[in-house]
């Protein structure tokens, strides 16, 4: 499990309602998200009245705490004890610059009074409209109102941790396009200054610079050894011509220099037919290797959806796949037959898989030059699928829930 998300807290107020809300709710907000295993910042309770915000004076105090705090904090959860002000809340929050999760508490309805009845419910309400007014993002789950020690909180915290883990991963990451896209296969174009404007940089390998590298790579080096170790632990071997390895270990290691070097978060690979022709392996196991360890991979230079599996990975905290959506199901609508070539993370597989040659490929190369492929299967379990596009200068996503079924 990687860390959790550190979020700022931020309490809106109205003046006309009792301090002992403020009080209460700064005590159980820090105890449920640190129970929940997130750091808490807040402003200090002596900067404003009760160290909540009700006047956009109040707002910029905030909004300097945050600037005061850039880097150490991924969300902003903002919660009203009581019905809070629109105008302080667009000052603190406007320029917070991750996203924000807008938290109301409930009313019960035995303290109704004026001296104990809250009005969140309603502030809510307004200060959403006020955040659309003004072009501030937010994120606002069901039930509408929730106390912090609630199972629904702890289910809203939860679904806004993976969410600040998502932005985070997309702002500033780089991803690699090494090699060429394959001509017909239109489907993967992008758009990089598309990419660019939403902070995510493209860098370009061409595939003869990987080839001489390999070649030039002492096969004793050790971290060739360690590649080969991990690769020869991770599958059976016993099928594949005893140079597969060493050339997948080779191809590796370079790969992991130019990952280090680029700084890459994901990468997409031109990974047929070049890589069969001059070094007379497939890939594959090692896109699966790099997707265990952190590193979205996916094939064919697909950078969109190399992107894609970088947000799905941090959304779940663990490795995604890239996979065709590849035939039907005998005649059953929602079931269909996923399928590749063998790239599929290791933790994600039943068991061990079996190093083959590349089915499709193989019948347009010679015998023996497309050893790599994992052949395995998928373990049952729930996914989300996604996939991202670019159009007309934009980033388009799509998202889906599914299930990995065992059917033979």
């Amino acid at each position: 499990m990687s860390r959790k998300s550190t979020f700022a807290v931020f309490f809106g107020n109205r003046g006309f309602f009792p301090a002992s809300l403020q009080s209460s709710a700064r005590t159980e907000m820090r105890e449920s998200l640190e129970k929940l295993g997130h750091e808490v910042l807040m402003l200090d309770e002596g900067t404003t009245r009760h160290g909540a915000v009700e006047t956009p004076a109040e707002g910029r105090m905030f909004a300097r705490f945050l600037r005061e705090n850039k880097g150490r904090f991924q969300g902003v959860v903002l919660c009203l004890p009581n019905f809070g002000d629109e105008t302080g809340a667009v000052a603190a929050l406007e320029d917070a610059g991750v996203p924000i999760l807008v938290q109301a508490y409930p009313d019960e309805l035995d303290k109704m009074s004026p001296e104990l009845r809250r009005d969140s419910f309603c502030g809510k309400l307004s200060v959403m409209d006020v955040f659309g007014q003004y072009g501030v993002k937010f994120t606002a789950l069901p039930p509408h109102t929730v106390h912090p020690s609630s199972e629904d909180f702890a289910g809203q915290v939860d679904y806004f941790d993976r969410l600040c883990r998502t932005t985070a991963a997309l702002r500033r990451m780089t991803v690699g396009a090494i090699g060429a896209r394959t001509t017909p296969f239109k489907t993967v174009r992008i758009d990089e200054l598309a990419l660019q404007r939403h902070g995510i940089t493209t860098e370009t390998i061409d595939l003869s610079c990987v080839f001489e590298r390999v070649r030039a790579l002492d096969g004793e080096a050790a971290a060739v050894r360690a590649k080969a170790e991990k690769l020869g632990d991770a599958a059976d071997w016993s099928g594949a011509p005893p140079e597969s390895l060493p050339m997948l270990s080779r191809l590796g290691v370079v790969l992991d220099q130019y990952i280090d070097e680029l700084g890459l978060n994901a990468l997409a690979l031109r990974c047929w037919t070049e890589i069969q022709e001059q070094l007379h392996v497939s890939p594959c196991i090692l896109m699966g290797e790099m997707n265990d360890r952190g590193v979205s991979a996916s094939c064919e230079v697909d950078v969109g959806n190399a992107v894609m599996m970088h947000a799905l990975a941090a959304a779940s905290d663990g490795p995604a796949i890239c996979l065709d959506w590849n035939n039907n199901y005998a005649d059953q609508p929602d079931k269909c037959i996923l399928f590749h070539c063998g790239p599929v993370p290791w933790s994600l597989m039943t068991g061990k898989g079996r190093i083959v040659p590349h089915a499709i490929l193989d019948n347009a190369l010679p015998p023996g030059c497309s050893f790599g492929c994992n052949s395995g299967r998928i373990k049952p379990m729930e996914m989300t699928f996604g996939s991202m596009l670019t159009r007309d200068g934009r980033l388009e996503f799509y998202l889906g829930e599914g299930r990995m079924t065992d059917d033979p």
